[in-house]
């Protein structure tokens, strides 16, 4: 029976190599995450701002392990040319999963209550158990996902994903009952979903090459600028994303923690969805681009119908968050809404280059993507420093998402410096998305600043939708061209 609903389903996807691998890897969870998405409004009626407060400081804690737990080295998996190669550094990255894993342990052990205490979150000291066992739910995930990269097993990546994203939506509203603690256990949960399909391949790859102790260190020696390089960014990339929760918390409280978790999840999730994938068949076709001299074209393709997808949902959050986060979530989470209002032009340009930041790997330049993370990182400690104190919450987050945006649009022109586009390219094709974003939302936007009585806000905002909804229609069937 699922064979006969699959087949046909494959079928219609694009025959374009790139865009089948985008197709596969967004069409298989975006089933999960509208899931996800839709039950939002339910979980901040069963949860308050509190306690996604300590959701966010424990998922900010698990994310900085999270992103050092293999030494980097699974960004290397998909490079080498021999299977062999590859394998030795899939054991690799799974040893030090495994040793970072041991050490989560020993910090929950030895100072979890003191690490709570110190976050301001002291309710999150009997769940911080939670800790190392996410790290290494997480961090075999990300190990083996890579090796289902390499191997373009595109199809079982979105299977799991669909696991994960149920798996965490089930336990969350079932524990409702405990407090913050189920929206823990969904977290933790999972990660760990799906973990096991991706595993199995990957360690019979290893099994069959007899990976020892020397080919593991010859792979470690050979990518050696991932962990020196890579592991410094991507610990600072993550810290960046990872601040606001962490030190709204600590600063201020756990509601506020909360109401920046909810406006970031909404806006993350969907841009996550689509963006993780674009990325992952970037990174696999970056590197046979850049061989044939086709990196440039590639770049250009991709940051243009990025560009196309994200700009609508950003001026929608500006023109109308507030109304919108309150309609959904409930009048309560209004001020998240605000928040989101000013964190729409940082996530927009994170959802247009973030895929592209896998250039940093595919060209071996390292150095300048820890150059990068290290400024943007500097730039988001002094933005919540000054808000801080100021004392004024929405200053904060405006300060953050400003000077965020401002790193990624410096990023950008590194991208087209570095690929041979002109950064005016580039921008253009920023401007012709808002200007078509604005027409196919000029419904709200009428209603919004014209208040006509003909016109009633809901009409307007399902006319706009509808409008939206057909533009998307029309990029996913060029994309079968």
């Amino acid at each position: 029976m699922l064979n006969r609903l699959v087949i046909p389903a494959r079928k219609l996807l694009p025959t374009q190599a790139f865009a089948r691998g985008v197709s596969v890897l967004v069409g298989g969870t975006a089933g999960a995450q509208l899931l996800t998405l839709l039950a939002a409004p339910l979980l901040t009626r069963l949860y308050g701002p509190e306690d996604f407060g300590l959701l966010a400081v424990y998922g900010g804690l698990l994310a900085l392990f999270t992103v050092v737990a293999s030494g980097r080295y699974q960004l290397a998996i998909p490079l080498p040319e021999t299977q062999r190669e590859a394998a030795e550094v899939l054991a690799l990255s799974l040893l030090l999963v495994s040793l970072t894993t041991l050490g989560a342990l020993l910090l929950v052990g030895l100072g979890g209550r003191g690490l709570a205490e110190l976050l301001g979150v002291p309710a999150l000291t009997p769940w911080l158990w939670l800790l190392p066992l996410g790290v290494a739910f997480a961090g075999t995930y990300q190990a083996v996902t890579h090796w289902a990269v390499r191997t373009r097993a595109f199809s079982t990546i979105a299977a799991t994903r669909i696991k994960q994203s149920l798996a965490l939506l089930f336990i969350q509203l079932a524990a409702s009952p405990i407090g913050a603690g189920g929206l823990l256990l969904g977290h933790a949960a999972g990660q760990g979903a799906g973990t096991l399909t991706l595993a199995r391949p990957a360690l019979r790859a290893i099994k069959e090459h007899r990976i020892g102790p020397v080919g593991m260190w010859s792979a470690a020696r050979r990518y050696r600028k991932f962990p020196l390089f890579s592991t410094w960014s991507g610990l600072f990339n993550t810290l960046g994303k990872q601040l606001p929760p962490l030190l709204f918390a600590a600063l201020f409280s756990p509601l506020a923690a909360g109401l920046y978790a909810l406006a970031h999840r909404v806006l993350a999730m969907p841009m996550a969805l689509i963006g993780e994938a674009v990325g992952k068949v970037f990174f696999a076709s970056a590197a046979e681009a850049h061989r044939r001299g086709e990196l440039g074209a590639l770049v250009a393709k991709v940051h243009a119908v990025l560009a196309q997808v994200a700009m609508p949902p950003a001026i929608v959050l500006v023109l109308i968050g507030p109304d919108l986060f309150a309609l959904v979530f409930g009048e309560r989470w209004r001020e998240a809404g605000e928040f989101a209002r000013w964190m729409a032009p940082w996530l927009y340009l994170v959802f247009v280059t973030s895929p592209l930041s896998h250039l940093f790997s595919v060209l071996e330049r390292q150095g300048q993507g820890l150059i990068f993370q290290t400024v943007m990182l500097v730039v988001r400690v002094a933005a919540i420093a000054i808000g801080a104190a100021a004392d004024d919450l929405l200053l904060t987050v405006a300060l953050f998402s400003l000077g965020s945006a401002a790193c990624w649009i410096g990023f950008l022109g590194w991208v087209a410096y570095l690929t041979g586009n002109r950064l005016l390219t580039l921008a253009l094709s920023t401007v012709t998305a808002l200007l078509i974003g604005l027409g196919l939302l000029a419904p709200l936007i009428v209603v919004e600043f014209l208040e006509p009585a003909w016109l009633p806000w809901g009409a307007a905002l399902l006319l706009s939708a509808a409008l939206v909804g057909m533009r998307y229609l029309l990029l996913f069937r060029k994309a079968y061209k």
